[in-house]
């Protein structure tokens, strides 16, 4: 039988090491917010890579109802998987949304099925399945001050990484046969969904089209951190810094997407995050000097 101390430092290894950007935010929690955010990383990166691997479609199809069912424990017997026996105790201190983790299996099963979206609409409703998910289950870690207020920023936040993430990766993305950009983005600048296909110029006015709307999402999506805690408020601003720097570099050369996959180096995020939680200690400090004035 798994221990939790051992189930949760199997989330942890596996945070550390695939988790390129997020852990650097998460790293700025104190233990037992770090330890339940690794266990719902640790299970999402488990469905993403069931959606992103080269099984077959029937094999991936199934492998994903085996995750669903996982998570539907309805107080039997405890899992044996140490991710599960992580991500059911996280489950129990915070009260974890299950169904969350339920739309994050929907949103893989739709990779899987190779889901067309033919407007922006519904590559938001993608992107609340497959990343908003992992904002309201962080939520429930972070516990805001008011959640009502908080929970639709977070799920913006999520959306606006997802939408980064989708144009990083647009390349990588068509060379796996998906498309995620919105069909009638594509009519908008007359480019074919074929990227090998598309004019460069005409495609990168079409990814900086997006990155200026993913912008948007973003500066809604912060309003949430003076809704957290000083701690939360770092993690989650680290690892919007570092989406956002990402985003930056896409705006400013889309086409560089087309050539290469964009990221940070490890020195660029460790000072993201560092500055992170320096500003989020400084504005936790001012608000002690205002409510000790009053």
């Amino acid at each position: 039988m798994t221990t939790l101390d051992a189930a949760y430092a199997a989330c942890e290894g596996i945070t550390h090491e695939r988790a390129l950007n997020f852990y650097y935010g998460i790293r700025l929690l104190p233990p037992d917010k770090r330890r339940a955010m690794c266990s719902v990383y640790a299970f999402a990166r488990r469905v993403d890579d069931v959606g992103d691997g080269d099984l077959p479609r029937e094999e991936k199809l199934r492998l994903l109802a085996e995750a669903r069912n996982g998570i539907a424990w309805n107080g039997g017997p405890p899992p044996a998987d140490p991710v599960l026996v992580a991500l059911r105790d996280a489950h129990e201190r915070f009260a974890l949304p299950l169904d969350a983790l339920g739309d994050l299996i929907d949103g893989v099963e739709a990779d899987v099925r190779e889901t067309v979206y033919r407007s922006f609409d519904e590559l938001v409703g993608y992107c609340r399945q497959v990343a908003g998910s992992i904002g309201r289950l962080s939520l429930a870690i972070f516990r805001p001050h008011d959640i009502a207020a908080a929970a639709p920023l977070a799920d913006d936040l999520g959306v606006a990484m997802q939408l980064t993430n989708i144009l990083r990766d647009v390349l990588e993305d068509f060379e796996h046969g998906r498309v995620y950009l919105p069909r009638e983005d594509f009519d908008r600048f007359h480019c074919p969904p074929d990227l090998m296909a598309a004019p460069a110029p005409v495609l990168s006015e079409l990814i900086r089209y997006e990155a200026r709307r993913d912008r948007e999402w973003f500066d809604r999506g912060l309003e949430l951190l003076p809704l957290l805690d000083a701690r939360s408020a770092a993690c989650v601003a680290a690892m919007t810094g570092i989406y956002r720097r990402i985003l930056e570099r896409i705006e400013r050369s889309p086409g560089e997407v087309l050539r290469r996959r964009i990221s940070l180096p490890p020195w660029e995020k460790a000072w993201v995050a560092a500055g992170s939680l320096a500003t989020a200690a400084g504005r936790a400090a001012g608000a002690r000097v205002e409510v000790a004035a009053r």
